[in-house]
């Protein structure tokens, strides 16, 4: 029996996924494939380690990064297992390299004094929008998570906020055309969904707004329509050229309140809990990069108790 090509197996994948992944994924997963993969290996049907590891060099030298790369990757070995299972073909097996001279991601973030003089600039200018960014500062939402929260998450006499959806702009295809929507559904992993404790400050604010909105409303806009994460860096980079901050990303608020957690003794289990990582080494890998004089610090505390 002649076998199929990914091209003719790709309509039955994507009706298996659909079942099975949130509608956000299975729209990342199609677009990777219809971009990347299938332009490529439609008319395959199988893929052999050194195709794949030209394909790798191919998309690295386009100037993707190694992370994108290796998404489309993962689509790519999605749609092979797939297509392995039902034609009876043998699992695929490849070791890849990924050559790249890219050097490691500098984080931005705010430093203590522009922290502040933000913090400060958003409670004296108090409005929807800037209740947001102050809650990104203060308790490490991402922007999906701040752009979905509504006023029934906040607990005001818990002091609680509870991150339980995120907002986000899915692609998909239409009638041979690509669109696009913004969604609401939960968030990236299942420990993104977590509860985080409100600063004095914060909850000062909320408390009085809280007793007179519509609890499904949403917080940064005070109605039942939210605003999309895309409008809402431009306003937030807005407010940076207004202060004569950093131009740093939105999600530079998210490592700026994990940087703060850090430096103020936190432990990195607590932090990793209050961004919603799902593993503790996403939270040391991003955030725990000891300088000399804590090395310092470290090695005299051992000397002072060997000492002893």
């Amino acid at each position: 029996m002649k076998r199929k090509t990914l091209k003719e197996i790709y309509p039955l994948w994507c009706e298996q996924k659909k079942l099975y992944v949130k509608q956000s994924s299975f729209a990342t997963y199609v677009l990777l494939m219809e971009k990347h993969v299938l332009p490529v290996f439609g008319d395959e049907v199988s893929v052999k380690e050194a195709q794949a590891q030209a394909f790798v060099i191919d998309l690295l030298n386009s100037g993707l990064k190694t992370k994108s790369v290796k998404d489309i990757v993962l689509v790519l070995k999605m749609l092979l297992r797939f297509s392995s299972a039902l034609q009876g073909m043998p699992i695929f097996q490849w070791k890849l390299y990924y050559p790249t001279s890219e050097t490691k991601t500098v984080i931005d973030i705010l430093s203590p004094h522009d922290h502040r003089k933000l913090m400060q600039f958003l409670l004296q200018n108090i409005s929807f929008k800037n209740i947001g960014i102050y809650i990104c500062l203060t308790a490490g939402l991402r922007i999906g998570e701040i752009c979905a929260l509504k006023w029934k998450d906040i607990d005001v006499k818990a002091g609680i906020i509870t991150v339980q959806r995120t907002l986000e702009r899915i692609y998909f295809r239409e009638k041979g055309v690509w669109a696009s929507k913004v969604v609401s559904g939960a968030p990236k992993t299942e420990s993104s969904c977590r509860e985080v404790p409100m600063t004095r400050d914060l909850l000062r604010i909320i408390r009085p707004l809280h007793r007179i909105m519509n609890p499904e409303s949403f917080v940064i806009t005070g109605r039942e329509q939210p605003i999309e994460p895309h409008s809402y860096r431009i306003y937030f980079r807005n407010i940076c050229r207004k202060l004569h901050l950093p131009a740093i990303r939105f999600h530079g608020l998210r490592h700026s309140f994990a940087t703060r957690c850090i430096e103020s003794g936190c432990d990195y289990k607590t932090v990793s809990a209050l961004l919603g990582h799902a593993q503790i080494g996403t939270t040391l890998n991003l955030y725990v990069h000891p300088d000399l004089e804590q090395k310092k610090r470290c090695i005299d505390r051992l000397s002072r108790r060997l000492c002893r």
